[in-house]
């Protein structure tokens, strides 16, 4: 399966310099554990791209080293040509994240939610008041802002977190896992206005799932197993190195494992 189509397709798609996001050759251990080994990819400005990988594929560490949870020592990460670890202000303001856990204050309402990170990004009172009400809309909650958190669903919660993400203006937007424990309804509503959002706004969009369904025919994916990208590239590109018929058939030729299978979960719209 390591034929040279395969190693092209493992090339970074684009340099730091003409990318919204950049990670180069990133590698992370925990003690003696190499979670990451050599990571690189590129999220074109306005672009689409599915990092596609199993749980404890290295997602979750590589969205830590881009967000600056934990400090890039091996490699280079970039946010419009900002370097993380050098000038992690200016990076991480052009960065929106949504994370897998969780993290809106479930007792003040969803409108303050989104007050309290647009002052933490040093925007002022009535020009916060704006962001708050286009990215509201821009979700379809504008109904929901004097509510409090904790009686929205688990998509509502999520989409007030894409809001919550898009409110200071990012050109990156980067998603961990972003429908986990949604119902299938749900996540469809989530994966359809993160790409209109990408669309509209020309927002760079990095957004890792180990869903199969969530990735669309033309999509840039990044397949990332055990800590390895294994293939980057266009979808149809990963199936036809692969010699696969699909995209499930080229996950499990690539990894010697299958990819799960959506399912029901709890939460709604």
């Amino acid at each position: 399966m390591d034929g040279p189509g395969l190693a092209a397709l493992r090339a970074p798609g684009l340099a730091a310099e003409t990318s919204a996001l950049s990670v180069e050759r990133v590698s992370h251990s925990y003690g003696e554990r190499r979670a990451l080994e050599g990571v690189s990819l590129a999220v074109p400005r306005g672009g689409f791209v599915a990092l596609l990988g199993l749980n404890g594929a290295g997602k979750t560490t590589l969205f830590s080293l881009i967000t600056r949870l934990f400090d890039t020592r091996h490699g280079r990460i970039t946010v419009q040509g900002f370097d993380v670890s050098r000038r992690p202000s200016a990076a991480l303001a052009e960065l929106g994240v949504v994370f897998q856990a969780r993290t809106l204050d479930l007792d003040i309402t969803v409108g303050d939610n989104l007050l309290y990170h647009a002052a933490l990004h040093g925007i002022g009172r009535r020009r916060a008041r704006e962001r708050v009400a286009a990215v509201l809309e821009d979700v379809g909650l504008s109904d929901r802002a004097r509510e409090k958190a904790r009686r929205l669903s688990g998509g509502q919660m999520r989409r007030i977190e894409i809001a919550r993400a898009l409110v200071h203006e990012p050109s990156v937007l980067a998603l961990d896992e972003p429908t986990v424990g949604l119902d299938v309804a749900s996540k469809a509503t989530i994966v359809e206005q993160v790409r209109a959002l990408a669309r509209a706004r020309g927002v760079a969009v990095l957004w890792a799932t180990h869903l199969l369904d969530e990735i669309e025919p033309g999509d840039q994916v990044v397949v990332l197993h055990l800590g390895k990208v294994l293939a980057s590239g266009e979808m149809s590109a990963i199936i036809a190195s692969a010699g696969a018929a699909d995209l499930r058939s080229a996950f499990r030729a690539l990894t010697g494992a299958a990819a799960p299978v959506p399912d029901a979960e709890e939460g709604g719209a």
